[in-house]
């Protein structure tokens, strides 16, 4: 499995597209990056109805929960990196964003402060604590903190490396932003937590306890809170880490033109040569 997940890696640069968040400036690592705010804002839309698609599909979304057109919209939509992964046919078979924060962010600025976790009265205070600490922890380190959601795999890809390789690109994109530590929560439907925990994610603990999964109603289904360190990918893994982490610097990346006076000086000389 892992020489066809090596294999997979290798053709990345030819599936998988980022797309920068809007009023960012990339980062130099990336050498293949295109300003256009138009493509940018079309392939948000993309997988807005790819979600909205697949999640109606598994009954996680019923139609009143998304638009007319289909689209399963989130305010992380607009703030953060998305990552697109497209199969050999050239349909997008998988997709997640990925939302960084500053190490001084609050719970209360999270996408995890509003899971039905927090709104049990035995674990609303764990799961702050918990959270809180792995703030600390990043801000102790010199990381930044994310969040990563909006996981979505096609249903003909499913069984395929699609969603394993998706998830180890998450951790060398965090590699190529200077290092994290991240949050995500992920559906025990189709085994998406046991992947990501067999690439490093562990279950929130806090005073010995760990937080345990629970049954969201909006998605109706069973959910695992996961905390993951760019850094330490379990050791099955991390030559797959590494390789990707190369690999992102040469992948298509689709940015909207930052404005000049939100940059740096230099950062804002850097993102006009790439035009």
């Amino acid at each position: 499995m892992l020489k066809l997940l090596e294999r997979s890696i290798a053709s990345i640069d030819q599936r998988l597209v980022l797309l920068a968040p809007p009023d960012m400036y990339t980062p130099p690592a990336f050498s293949n990056v295109d300003l256009d705010a138009d493509r940018h804002g079309q392939l948000v839309e993309d997988v807005q109805r790819f979600r909205g698609h697949i999640y109606a599909e598994d009954g996680a979304v019923q139609s009143h929960q998304l638009s007319e057109e289909g689209l399963h919209r989130t305010p992380e939509d607009e703030k953060s990196w998305h990552l697109l992964l497209f199969n050999p046919r050239g349909r997008l078979s998988a997709c997640a964003w990925y939302r960084e924060h500053s190490n001084r962010v609050h719970f209360d600025r999270l996408r995890v402060r509003s899971c039905p976790l927090a709104r049990v009265r035995d674990w609303r205070d764990k799961l702050w604590k918990a959270v809180e600490s792995e703030i600390a922890a990043a801000r102790h380190h010199g990381l930044h903190y994310v969040e990563v959601g909006g996981w979505a795999v096609a249903l003909e890809d499913r069984g395929s490396s699609e969603g394993l390789v998706l998830a180890l690109a998450a951790y060398g994109l965090g590699g190529i932003l200077g290092g994290v530590l991240g949050i995500t929560t992920a559906t025990v439907r189709h085994g998406s937590a046991a992947i990501l925990r067999r690439i490093g994610g562990r279950h929130l603990e806090v005073d010995g306890v760990t937080v345990p999964p629970y049954y969201d109603p909006s998605y109706r289904c069973e959910m695992e809170v996961l905390r993951f360190d760019s850094r330490e990918p379990t050791a099955r893994f991390s030559h797959g880490v590494e390789m990707l982490r190369e690999k992102l610097t040469e992948v298509l990346v689709i940015a909207r033109p930052c404005w000049p006076a939100l940059l740096p000086a230099s950062d804002e000389r850097q993102t006009l040569a790439v035009a």
